[in-house]
């Protein structure tokens, strides 16, 4: 099933995305321009969590227009981005050159990614906004994080809060009527697709997406030998009452537990 999802979504995500880029952020010459005076700004969540990123290896899975990646590598770090969509590449790169900076960026498949290896290991993983949804399995992606990372090494993990699914459906009615515990592999609108007029919107592609709790999240990185430092949540803008966001700060920790089940 991770196959068929993995083909729907590479088409989905190859298709128009480069122009509802520059529809949403400007062209790859604009966004430079904005890079350089807010990067430190479009970082905020994680800097407390990185320090002084110069000289740090960084690996940005799924990172898509290379917002995050841009920033981190004009703070000095080396980045390498992961991500299946070769339109978000050519965005990420132009912008890239523009300001200035390199960025290793591989479009591949996380899951698939060509001489994995040759890579080497990195300080840093980071993953942000709408990412676990792509995987049916979590094992898959977190057994990535880990052989990926050094010893010592972080997990950054920022994704929409899996409550906030109550909430999707629920606009002026008094009870929430999403589901939370929601299994199914849904078909759904590419995430990019909002940001194109009605008109441009035929022929994208939809992407496969299976939903996660919280329990299964963190024991899904607790498996895969990472040592959870902290999960942060963070207030819905609109109603402070409820939670829209999450970080989650996982370490690799020689540490030997048993079993849980005996």
């Amino acid at each position: 099933m991770q196959e068929e999802m993995t083909r729907a979504n590479k088409v989905a995500w190859n298709t128009k995305a480069y122009d509802a880029w520059v529809r949403h952020y400007g062209t790859p010459v604009k966004l430079a321009e904005e890079l350089k005076q807010k990067h430190r700004e479009l970082l905020h969540l994680w800097l407390k969590y990185i320090g002084d990123p110069a000289e740090k290896r960084v690996l940005n899975l799924l990172g898509s227009t290379g917002r995050r990646a841009i920033s981190l590598a004009m703070l000095g770090a080396d980045v390498t981005v992961v991500d299946i969509s070769q339109e978000s590449k050519l965005y990420a790169t132009e912008t890239a050159f523009h300001a200035g900076v390199h960025l290793n960026y591989i479009a591949a498949d996380v899951l698939n990614i060509p001489n994995e290896d040759t890579l080497g290991t990195f300080d840093i993983v980071l993953m942000e906004f709408g990412i676990l949804h792509y995987f049916m399995d979590l094992n898959s992606i977190f057994s990535v994080v880990n052989r990926r990372l050094k010893q010592g090494g972080r997990l950054i993990l920022t994704d929409f809060h899996p409550f906030s699914r109550l909430l999707v459906s629920t606009r002026n009615l008094p009870n929430p009527s999403g589901i939370y515990f929601r299994d199914a592999i849904v078909e759904g609108e590419v995430a990019f697709a909002k940001l194109l007029p009605e008109e441009d919107r035929s022929g994208l592609g939809k992407v496969l997406i299976r939903s996660w709790t919280v329990g299964e999240i963190l024991t899904s990185i607790a498996s895969q030998g990472l040592f959870i430092r902290t999960f942060e949540e963070i207030r819905n803008s609109e109603n402070p009452n409820l939670p829209e966001f999450y970080t989650l700060i996982a370490d690799k920790m020689e540490v030997q537990l048993p079993p849980l089940y005996f």
